[in-house]
């Protein structure tokens, strides 16, 4: 008898089959994230990002031209660049020192003449192109050269992600963060969409919005989601915003969308931030989170946080205390909404492995858990004929 969690078998969050097959039909076939427009600011700098089976680099050749490339020489295959940085005219091969220029063409290859007595054809051994958009102040890239656009990937939920601009604000960069979590990439997007969890597991960390309220919904495999504030927080809403507003009023709440396959987004009146999923294994995933605030100045944020102080100096806590509290790093007295996540993500996954485990019900507001199963179940067909 095969063991489900809802829609999908539970080996779906366990081998290494259904993990290889995800990144086979999912992450190497659809638009992945690769950074924000800034990380590339001039000819020569690239940033290389790993898209499913495929690791991927943009470089802004000296057109000013966003380019994207697999990163693979085409000699033997070596890895050509690194993650992240800048050269001058041209990317060098560490292996053989096969160079090409920003525009991915062939250059040079060292003792051609004797290495190569009958002659190498450059024009034929450029490097493999890819696909690179730009969406929201983001880079994108698709392992293929022509996939469907990006803004049809994205078409149909951009209405749902709120007013934000996040090409007109500013990254915070001491909020730039990446850990791993020893979960399955699934279990940490359902978590992420989880609305039933948000009023108990984070009881006591996120009641700055009403979870009662929350508007939420597909469009495509695109999950949306929106909440308004809650009483408390919302009658003297300007004064209780921890940092400026980056978005006009009247518009206020928070919009926490996934978008597939895993890359959240998490907007409020006063921020903008990512969350970028990425798979490591079967029971282990990569979490990146970056932040942008407003384009001002520091003035402004000191005025703001002396006006927020007041609410904000008794908000929180862990959701257990006293008693309760199994060590002073309890991830349940923490007060930290992510500590809380991550900690019920783990404790998932290794029940997974259990033979007594039974899934229940799915509640109303675990509803996007059993859709976004769906969604996966019928991209990877969709890839798979």
């Amino acid at each position: 008898m095969t063991r489900m969690y809802h829609e999908m078998p539970v080996e779906a969050y366990t081998s290494q089959d259904w993990f290889d097959r995800e990144q086979k039909l999912i992450f190497s076939r659809s638009w992945r994230y690769a950074g924000l427009v800034e990380d590339v600011p001039e000819p020569g700098h690239f940033i290389s990002v790993q898209a499913g089976l495929n690791n991927i680099f943009i470089v802004m050749g000296r057109d000013h031209r966003l380019r994207a490339f697999h990163n693979i020489c085409r000699h033997r295959g070596t890895q050509l660049i690194r993650a992240v940085g800048k050269t001058q005219k041209a990317l060098t091969c560490p292996y053989h020192d096969w160079t090409y220029d920003l525009e991915g063409n062939l250059i040079s290859v060292p003792d051609e003449a004797t290495e190569y007595p009958d002659g190498i054809d450059k024009k034929c051994l450029g490097l493999k192109p890819a696909a690179v958009d730009i969406w929201r102040g983001m880079l994108f890239v698709h392992p293929h050269p022509t996939p469907p656009s990006l803004g049809e990937w994205f078409g149909a939920v951009d209405a749902d992600l709120g007013p934000h601009k996040p090409e007109e604000l500013v990254e915070y960069p001491e909020a730039r963060q990446s850990y791993e979590i020893k979960a399955n990439w699934k279990i940490v997007v359902e978590n992420y969409i989880d609305v039933y969890h948000l009023s108990h597991l984070h009881s006591n960390t996120l009641h700055m919005y009403d979870h009662a309220r929350a508007e939420f919904g597909w469009k495509g495999p695109h999950y949306h989601f929106w909440e308004p504030p809650a009483q408390d927080y919302g009658k003297d809403l300007e004064a209780n915003l921890p940092t400026p507003r980056v978005i006009p009023e009247p518009h206020v709440g928070a919009w926490v969308p996934m978008l597939f396959p895993g890359l959240g987004l998490g907007a409020s009146e006063d921020s903008w931030n990512i969350f970028v999923i990425t798979p490591l294994g079967p029971n282990l995933t990569r979490i990146e989170n970056r932040t942008k605030l407003a384009n001002t100045s520091s003035w402004d944020f000191t005025k703001q946080g002396w006006s927020s102080w007041n609410f904000w100096k008794g908000f929180g806590g862990g959701k257990y205390q006293g008693d309760d509290v199994t060590g002073e790093d309890d991830p349940m007295a923490s007060g930290d909404f992510t500590a809380e996540d991550i900690y019920a993500c783990e404790q998932q996954q290794k029940s997974l492995e259990s033979p007594y485990l039974e899934i229940g019900p799915a509640a109303v507001g675990e509803s996007p858990i059993v859709n976004h199963q769906k969604a996966i179940l019928e991209f990877m067909k969709s890839q798979d004929e």
